[in-house]
């Protein structure tokens, strides 16, 4: 009796033993798992964060050469009012000298015929004189375009020509003039206008937005994660 109560304890001793060790070998292994899935998304989680760390300095960047080029000559542009000019005249007055270039240290003297354009502004009564834009204002107050300057005068000639002639053609025309009056020219088209100013921010702006959701989402995951685990052993 004694012996065969003494082998059933033994033996049902040794079947809790199997049971833990059994329990212990998944409980490694569960570990063990464990520990290689967060030794895997570590690197995956900083190389996320270093990504999203460069779109944002890039798009900090981009956002500084843009402030000083475009957006600076933007604020700084008078004319920021739109309207509508008649042309009352368009005339080719004389020949402005030019030089181009001929090679290394070599520049030569050209000519290309100057084309005045008065307008009327918002048929106001108010006379000025239409330039392209503002690169052509500054190179030149005088002439409505300055074509690149070229060894060959005539072809220049001929495109200042055929500009007149559709100027001639189209009487109304939308321009851009200076509310304040203290510019008397009026242009015909803006460098940098709404439109140009508004995709030149779109994709810095994209790639900031961008850069801060990488960045959230791996800071969410890694809190989840901690919530799982602290939830994990809290269950246990």
């Amino acid at each position: 009796m004694f012996f065969v109560a003494g082998t059933k304890n033994t033996s049902g001793q040794g079947n809790g033993n199997e049971r833990r060790s059994i329990y212990q070998k998944f409980r490694e292994v569960d570990l063990l798992d464990k520990k290689k899935t967060v030794t895997a998304l570590k690197p995956g989680e900083d190389r996320a964060i270093l990504l999203g760390l460069g779109m944002i300095l890039s798009a900090v960047m981009m956002y500084f050469v843009l402030g000083i080029t475009i957006l600076r000559s933007y604020a700084e542009s008078m004319w920021t009012e739109e309207g509508v000019c008649v042309v009352l005249n368009s005339t080719v007055t004389a020949d402005m000298n030019c030089s181009y270039n001929c090679g290394s240290d070599c520049w030569r003297v050209s000519k290309y015929p100057c084309l005045q354009v008065y307008v009327s502004v918002n048929n106001t009564g108010r006379v000025s004189r239409l330039s392209q834009n503002e690169e052509t204002h500054a190179a030149s107050t005088e002439c409505f375009y300055v074509p690149r300057c070229q060894k060959d005068s005539s072809a220049m000639h001929t495109m200042i020509t055929v500009i007149a002639e559709r100027l001639k053609v189209s009487q109304q025309v939308s321009c851009f003039y200076d509310p304040s009056e203290q510019q008397e020219t009026v242009l015909l088209t803006r460098l940098y206008d709404h439109s140009v100013v508004f995709h030149s921010l779109m994709w810095p702006s994209c790639m900031l937005i961008g850069g801060t959701l990488i960045i959230v989402m791996v800071k969410l995951t890694q809190y989840l994660s901690r919530v799982c685990e602290e939830v994990g052993k809290i269950k246990r």
